[in-house]
């Protein structure tokens, strides 16, 4: 008898101590199993593709137009972005120390004169983009006041 009662106790002593291995085991595999189906729900066909991917034939005119003025393209513009534009873009950006690999740069384009063009905005009826004038031409005691109030020494 007390052999049975001996054996009984190991047993469920040792069944007590081995459920809880069982139990993460069992918990980690489903929340495994769980996080990598989540994954798999979302096909790759839904997923949305960012930022410009190609540009307008119409602006790929004006930017070969302006390539050719600067000589840096030779042939005539055909509204293709083909690889002697790229390379021509690519000699140009060069040529002012920017990037060459993403095409065409922000800094490009305006220096090409193609940058954004604001004369259809809201506040520019009867406004110029002009510089502003030289700082010659600001009366002394504004000027005085500028400068006290940026703290500069005169």
């Amino acid at each position: 008898m007390h052999f049975l009662r001996g054996s009984l106790t190991f047993l469920l002593l040792a069944v007590l101590a081995a459920s809880p291995a069982f139990a993460t085991r069992t918990r980690h595999a489903s929340a495994s199993i769980r996080s990598h189906s989540l994954h798999k729900a979302a096909p790759r066909a839904s997923r949305r593709l960012h930022g410009q991917q190609a540009i307008e034939p119409a602006r790929v005119t004006e930017i070969q137009q302006a390539l050719i003025r600067e000589h840096y393209l030779t042939s005539e513009a055909n509204g293709k972005w083909d690889a002697t534009t790229q390379a021509a873009m690519q000699k140009f950006q060069a040529d002012q120390g920017w990037q060459t690999k993403l095409m065409p740069d922000s800094r490009a384009l305006k220096k090409l004169g193609l940058g954004p063009d604001y004369s259809g905005a809201i506040n520019a009826k009867g406004s110029s983009f002009a510089d502003p004038p030289p700082v010659s031409t600001i009366p002394a005691p504004q000027s005085e006041g500028f400068a006290s109030a940026a703290g500069v020494d005169r």
